[in-house]
């Protein structure tokens, strides 16, 4: 499949025709626009529009007014071929602050080449307790530098369902990586999402053992695609795997208290 065909089925799988990504959650087409609504712990914002210039301001209003209402952050997802070509200043205008880039890389599962050796000493471990949970959020917390607390609220929802993996990577029993896999069922797709190494353990291949053992457990899920939102540091790693870029995607995120 080529580049410009597998954007289009991204596109039209991922964005447009969209599932809720937690119980709960709902995912609507509101005119040109496609958003998920949940608790105030979920992902709340837009995955898809279809705008121009003379649409834009409107639907960004009405996007703003209806989360507002809720009392939840939003955000809403830019892809690099989004239109219009401003629509990025126009959402600043409404209140929303750009979040770093990040770029959409693709792969299909059977291309992917990653070798076999396990780093030494490492254990990959699923998560399947709350406990476990929490162990996760905090190698996120150790990694990213963030605060987790709306990330663990959804991980805790998200436990029990088949479509979603959590793993830790373990050291003589500490954990010093983390990473989940989402399954959007029906679509061909999964998303490799987190993926934080504690400082110390960078540079060893736990990464790439995240990877090859999510991307077996999608490929086991019925899923072709792999799909990443790459940080500049993951980005060559993916590109020697197997990966390749297909966008880019810049966070737009709106807090309930701004005005």
């Amino acid at each position: 499949m080529d580049h410009d065909d597998l954007l289009a089925l991204f596109d039209l799988r991922m964005r447009e025709e969209a599932r809720p990504d937690a119980p709960g959650a709902v995912v609507e087409r509101v005119g040109a626009v496609v958003r998920q609504t949940g608790a105030a712990s979920d992902w709340n914002g837009v995955l898809w529009s279809s705008l121009d210039r003379a649409t834009a301001d409107a639907a960004i209003a009405e996007q703003v007014r209806h989360f507002t209402a809720l009392g939840h952050d939003v955000e809403w997802t830019l892809y690099g071929h989004d239109e219009p070509d401003d629509l990025g200043e126009r959402l600043r205008t409404a209140g929303f602050v750009p979040e770093p880039a990040e770029t959409v890389m693709v792969a299909d599962v059977s291309d992917l080449s990653y070798g076999s050796e396990m780093p030494e000493g490492v254990a990959l471990v699923d998560i399947t307790t709350a406990r476990d949970v929490t162990l996760l959020t905090e190698v996120h917390r150790a990694a990213f530098g963030t605060d987790p607390g709306a990330l663990h609220a959804r991980l805790l929802r998200q436990l029990d369902l088949d479509t979603v993996l959590m793993t830790v990577a373990v050291v003589d029993g500490q954990p010093v990586s983390a990473a989940r896999l989402e399954v959007s069922p029906g679509t061909g797709f999964a998303g490799l999402w987190g993926g934080g190494t504690l400082p110390g353990w960078r540079g060893r291949g736990i990464y790439r053992a995240l990877v090859a053992h999510r991307a077996a457990a999608a490929a086991r899920r019925g899923a072709r695609f792999l799909r990443v939102d790459a940080s500049e540091q993951s980005r060559p790693i993916l590109l020697r795997l197997g990966f390749t870029a297909l966008t880019s995607t810049t966070p737009y995120v709106r807090p309930a208290t701004a005005r």
